[in-house]
């Protein structure tokens, strides 16, 4: 196994990792699945643009579901790239 470099700062080991094969670095035999209850997600406002029909439907679905529209998109988000995830 090769050491893990140190790092400056947290962008510098982001760009390390996103081109670095992990496992010349990390034992993933080794590895055990943890739960971080209390970790909350970091959450990265963008700009979407959608037709103002599809915002319209959003809202009444969840009208219907007493949730907020974005809320709901965000469901509807998520069990979209679960469904991915497991296809791939």
């Amino acid at each position: 196994m090769k050491r893990i470099p140190k790092f400056k700062n947290e962008e510098e080991e982001r760009k390390f990792w996103a081109s670095a094969d992990s496992t010349r670095y990390v034992d993933w035999s080794q590895g055990q699945r943890k739960k971080f209850p209390n970790l909350a997600p970091s959450l990265k406002t963008i700009s979407l643009r959608l037709p103002a029909a599809m915002i319209e439907d959003l809202k009444t679905i969840a009208h219907r579901r007493d949730v907020p529209y974005q809320s709901l998109l965000k469901i509807f988000l998520a069990e979209r790239i679960e469904q991915e995830h497991r296809r791939a």
